[in-house]
Parts: C-alpha cells; structure tokens; sequence
C-alpha cells in the first residue's frame, strides 16, 4: 500500500516540478533549448528542445537502477510516478497537443480540448517572457468552458 501512495504521489508531483522547471529553468536559463518549440513550424524531425526528454529521464533511470538494486525499495516507485508521468506528458504534449505523432487528432473529451486551449495560450507568446500555463495535467478551468 504504501509503494502505491508512494507512485501516485510522486506522478502528482511532477506537475509542480513540471510547472516550475517549464517556468523557471525552460523559460529561463535554458531557454536556448526550448526557443525552437516556440516556433510555428519544426525544420527537423527533432528539436533542440528533445534535450529535456532526456535530461528529465536521468534521474528516472538513476531511480530505477538504485530501486532494484535495493530490492525494490521505494525508489523504484519514485521512478514509476516519474516514469508514468513522463508518459502522460508525451501522448499529451508531444501526441495530442502538438500532434507530432498523429494519434489522437479528432478527439470530443471536453478535458483533452481544454488541455489544448491552454497550451495553445501558452504558445501564443513566442518568446519567453509573459507565458502563461507551464502545466500540463493540470490547466485552469477556464480553458474546459472556452
């Protein structure tokens, strides 16, 4: 019971890390790797903004190799809430919002639609000042009654 309170709660943090390194780290001294997101269309297949894929995967990784080593000790089930987090935020950043993989394209979930509307706010703004939703899982309420 308490891996399971340990995996979702990890996977429910990663929002708030998520929204502060979107923020502060993406729209701040890293910004070099994530201007090309911002950017109407991609020149190539890959961004320079793919970097933080893998720098957010290291300390997974990590996790994972000292959680088994451990005999699955419960940093094996911190890797699992950042590992299952990273796969949401892939089919919901990378699939369904920019469609970079052409999955999800008609979808009617009023909770998909929003997340859309917000992130689509968040591009509005090409530089990285004056951004507004670094979120992902989590937008205001707004954007579902838009």
């Amino acid at each position: 019971m308490i891996s399971f309170l340990i995996f979702i709660s990890v996977f429910l943090f990663m929002e708030c890390v998520t929204w502060l390194t979107h923020k502060y780290i993406m729209h701040g001294f890293m910004w070099y790797f994530h201007a090309d997101h911002h950017q109407p269309k991609y020149e190539h297949t890959f961004e320079r903004n793919d970097i933080f894929f893998v720098i957010f995967a290291t300390p997974s990784i990590t996790l994972f190799y000292f959680g088994v080593q451990g005999g699955f000790n419960y940093l094996f089930f911190i890797a699992c809430g950042i590992t299952l987090y990273g796969a949401c935020y892939f089919l919901i950043h990378d699939v369904l919002i920019h469609q970079r993989f052409k999955w999800f394209k008609n979808t009617k979930n009023k909770y998909l639609i929003g997340l859309r509307k917000a992130h689509k706010m968040h591009h509005k703004h090409m530089g990285k000042e004056h951004g507004e939703c670094f979120g992902m899982l989590f937008v205001p309420f707004k954007y579902y009654r838009m």
